[in-house]
């Protein structure tokens, strides 16, 4: 039986708590008590939420604007999101709210909403889009005509939690330079329940440029040395719900206005921050909810595979440098995408005298996905068979596979690492007893099962623990690679061979 949240909460007094309880056996004895991951959340939610609500902030913080862009939003959740906003904003802070309409079709979002609107206690506007121009140039729309001192985006199906915006405006005022998020919270979009977000991940990306949350890692960790109300540095941000200088937006760029719709601009800001003297935070101490929607109920002009193609080419080109092979090479069809001309952005990165995407992986993203030395970026080759391994789309947990070889990239593109891992994405091929098999666990960079070594004379790749090589695959499996015991065969020797780029528009 659960141990009651609310009981442990008031037998420590949480609330007169300004950090973690200084006896953490304790702490982690009665977290443990707690039977059900949904209530551990909620139990360490609740933890932080308290010691939060000891923070004091300056009275003088920044005003700000709140955009949010909808197209055919449900009336319900988009006055959700504008009603959380101002009963839980202090009045002097909320300048006002935009509303930036993307075309909508539904009537009741035309002169209903803006009959409903005039009556609210908080100025708010509908600005409209002549035709449909996506997320990101009306987000550009909506922060041109907006005046408070920061504008916060949102998207339009949010709840805004009490003591959400304080937070995030005293660290603009600390640091204009600094971008802030808050935690996402999930609304269900079944039963519209309201789940607490985790202060314990942060946003990355894969090689597909795919954002991506990660644990928080440990260096991280002994930054706020333990404090878990400090704000959390985060290589990257979902880029939904953000505040940010309204001026200091102007100045590292806004937005690409070259990239269409939605898709790969908040990879894009986020490499550009970083890159050119800003900072990007997750506060831990703001919580906005957000319904994550099994689906897209809009669709996207051009097709969703060739607008995110096109952004994200645009962001590869510009801010990953070499790098950008990692994206080329496992996505080889992005090469033939017409991305527009970047001239103008590749000007705005030598004004702003921005670093390099090399200082980006080694001093806010070392446990990228993305490697920072590798020996081999490509296919690895069995001499015998002239069969590569391939990951065959396989998920977490599964075997690799083996496959002929296509040379075209994409699954069969693994990189051998200056740490000796076998890298497939966020994958490692991973050992874990004798025999194998051979499996795609998430590299964890502590060696161990994970280490493999490579000898460029004999060819042979073997799995340090074990003491066995990679083998060619089986009778019994002719798909799955094996390891067994090293013998010298030519059944267990690969060529590691970089992958040359195909053309490139």
């Amino acid at each position: 039986m659960d141990y009651p949240i609310e009981k442990w909460v008031r037998d420590w007094n949480l609330t007169s708590q300004k950090r973690l309880p200084s006896d953490q056996q304790t702490y982690d004895k009665m977290l443990n008590l707690v039977s059900t991951q949904r209530n551990k959340t909620s139990m360490k939610y609740h933890f932080i939420h308290s010691w939060c609500k000891t923070k004091v902030y300056p009275d003088n913080l920044p005003t700000t604007s709140v955009v949010i862009v909808f197209h055919n939003e449900a009336w319900s959740t988009l006055l959700r999101t504008v009603h959380s906003v101002i009963n839980r904003s202090p009045r002097h802070m909320l300048e006002e709210i935009v509303l930036v309409d993307d075309a909508s079709e539904r009537d009741f979002l035309k002169r209903p909403l803006e009959s409903y609107v005039k009556k609210l206690k908080v100025p708010v506007h509908v600005i409209r889009m002549e035709q449909r121009s996506g997320l990101i140039r009306a987000r550009l729309k909506g922060a041109a005509v907006s005046k408070g001192q920061v504008i916060t985006f949102l998207d339009a199906h949010c709840e805004c939690t009490v003591g959400w915006l304080e937070p995030l405006l005293a660290r603009i005022k600390h640091d204009r330079k600094t971008v802030v998020c808050p935690i996402i919270d999930v609304i269900s979009d079944d039963t519209f329940e309201y789940m607490a977000g985790s202060d314990m991940t942060y946003g990355g990306f894969n090689w597909k440029l795919n954002f991506r949350w990660y644990p928080v890692p440990q260096r991280e960790m002994d930054r706020r040395k333990g404090d878990r109300t400090l704000p959390v540095r985060t290589p990257t941000m979902a880029g939904g719900l953000f505040s940010i200088d309204r001026d200091y937006f102007q100045e590292i760029g806004t937005y690409d206005a070259g990239m269409d719709i939605w898709g790969g601009e908040n990879l894009e800001i986020s490499f550009r921050i970083w890159q050119c003297g800003g900072t990007l935070e997750i506060v831990t101490c703001s919580h906005v909810g957000h319904v994550f929607r099994k689906a897209t109920p809009y669709t996207f002009p051009g097709g969703t595979g060739q607008i995110i193609n096109k952004n994200n080419r645009r962001l590869a080109e510009v801010w990953m440098d070499e790098f950008k092979n990692f994206f080329y090479i496992i996505s080889p069809g992005v090469t033939k995408v017409d991305y527009g001309d970047i001239s103008s952005r590749l000007g705005l990165r030598h004004k702003l005298q921005c670093r390099p995407f090399s200082w980006y992986l080694e001093n806010i993203y070392p446990d990228s996905q993305i490697p920072r030395h590798y020996f081999s970026l490509g296919e690895i080759r069995n001499v015998e068979t002239n069969q590569c391994l391939d990951n065959m789309a396989r998920k977490e947990n599964e075997k690799v596979g083996i496959f002929n070889c296509h040379g075209m990239g994409g699954n069969q593109v693994f990189s051998y690492t200056a740490n000796k891992e076998i890298r497939t994405d966020d994958l490692c091929l991973d050992v874990s007893k004798l025999n194998g098999p051979v499996t795609m666990l998430k590299c964890h960079h502590l060696k161990g099962n994970q280490l493999w070594e490579y000898d460029p004379v004999k060819l042979t790749l073997q799995h340090v623990n074990s003491n066995q090589c990679l083998d060619k695959a089986t009778e019994e499996d002719s798909q799955v690679p094996s390891i067994r015991d090293c013998t010298g065969s030519r059944s267990q020797q690969w060529l590691l061979r970089n992958v040359t780029l195909p053309e490139i528009f």
